[in-house]
């Protein structure tokens, strides 16, 4: 946005109790969309797991291979998909990024071995690195930081909607029209998201509906929001960056886990088939959407005590942090109820987690640098991933005991936050050297 279009706007459209405009939410929800579809995708291999190790004599060995070459795809990619966003725009970013995702989920039903799911999944990750970055610009773009943190809560939840819309719809599909079919079905949602982007998203400054009241308001903080481009290597030297990405690497992994495992956990410990695993599933990620809301929501109460906004978001990640450890207890509980319970819990608290994690981004670094930031901590996480799944797959051939994956999902996020607040104390804001 330029000097002159944000000068012609009047002070009298800050004044307190005149409505700011909506146009900002709708952008909202095309990111919850957006993130509905990522989630759908990806989840459906997770929910197949059983299915194909009957048809294609897949092991637990094998699928930790299979993840493991989405997380270093999801890794790669993010390499340059925070940096791709930052420099082409969002608006058409978002629409290239959806595109490869989607047709790569697409192409999972032409496999039919370990090695071609696992091309497939390479492939995948590789489009679906970009969703996060190109979110998390938008918001910076789009909202104030006062309501950032509820802003990426909400779109963050879609990946909650995915996760709920795929164990409906893929037995539905996989029992009636086969497994092959299944990955098939996001195909349609993402062609009708890219045309809605296509003709409905803007930059605020040149957005034809957009109010002035509402413009001033996205852009009453512009002057130290905004910041000249800086390298991505240069961003390394910050130990802000260094901070979001220990975060990421430490507890991405486990949302991860919960994603690509959870469907095998319940099958295995209360042997629930194809056509039972979608209840415990759908209320799970229902609890998870609140979780993502609530946690968005959740600095606002700290910041009317007083709390500044770095602060009230530290406390909502302690909190968030400190509900996750009861998940331990999962290994050992002997009803189905209970493990719901649990998973339920932690599942919303990584959830709230999340919104307020990403949201330091652009807590700490200017609008310019929040993609490429972004980016680079989504690959530290992704990279966690990836040495998670390894593990995972391991001690479950040779265990077939989830203890230790629970003990660990238990301590990472005070742990991160530890680290967080050691490397980058108070979330300080990175001025950028003009």
């Amino acid at each position: 946005m330029d000097d002159t279009a944000l000068n012609q706007q009047t002070d009298e459209d800050l004044t307190p109790g005149i409505p700011q405009g909506r146009v900002r939410w709708t952008v909202c929800a095309m990111l919850f969309a957006a993130t509905s579809i990522n989630y759908m995708d990806r989840q459906v291999i997770s929910i197949l797991k059983p299915t194909l190790e009957h048809t294609i004599g897949m092991t637990e060995v094998d699928y930790g291979y299979v993840v493991d070459a989405f997380q270093i795809a999801y890794a790669l990619g993010l390499l340059a998909a925070g940096r791709f966003v930052d420099k082409v725009g969002t608006r058409i970013g978002y629409m290239i990024i959806m595109a490869i995702w989607s047709l790569s989920a697409m192409g999972h039903a032409l496999a039919n071995s370990v090695l071609e799911f696992g091309i497939a999944r390479f492939f995948l990750g590789i489009g679906e690195a970009g969703n996060f970055p190109a979110a998390i610009k938008t918001v910076a773009e789009w909202f104030p930081r006062s309501e950032r943190s509820l802003a990426t809560g909400i779109f963050n939840s879609g990946a909650n909607l995915g996760a709920i819309l795929a164990p409906v719809i893929v037995p539905w599909v996989t029992i009636r029209y086969g497994w092959h079919a299944a990955f098939l079905i996001t195909g349609c949602f993402s062609a009708l998201w890219i045309l809605w982007w296509f003709k409905t998203y803007h930059k605020p400054a040149d957005h034809p509906t957009l109010s002035g009241h509402e413009l001033r308001y996205i852009y009453k903080e512009a002057a130290s929001d905004m910041g000249p481009s800086v390298p991505w290597g240069k961003l390394l030297g910050y130990r802000q960056t260094w901070a979001f990405s220990a975060a990421k690497f430490l507890t991405d992994p486990i949302w991860w886990f919960y994603l690509f495992w959870m469907p095998s956990y319940f099958s295995a410990k209360f042997h629930l088939d194809l056509s039972h695993i979608g209840l415990p599933l759908i209320i799970i990620y229902n609890a998870s959407a609140i979780g993502s809301i609530g946690g968005g929501w959740l600095p606002a109460p700290f910041r009317r005590l007083g709390l500044s906004v770095s602060n009230a978001r530290l406390s909502a990640m302690f909190i968030c942090a400190a509900v996750v450890v009861p998940i331990f207890a999962a290994t050992y509980v002997k009803s189905e109820w209970s493990a719901i319970a649990l998973l339920s819990v932690a599942a919303a608290a990584h959830q709230g987690w999340s919104a307020n994690l990403l949201t330091t981004t652009s807590d700490m670094f200017p609008r310019s640098a929040v993609g490429s930031v972004t980016g680079i901590g989504s690959m530290a996480g992704s990279a966690g991933g990836a040495l998670f799944a390894t593990y995972a797959g391991h001690i479950l051939q040779l265990t077939h005991s989830y203890s230790s994956l629970f003990a660990m999902a238990a301590g990472a996020y005070l742990l991160a936050l530890l680290i967080m607040v050691l490397l980058a104390p108070g979330l300080k804001k990175v001025v950028f050297a003009q």
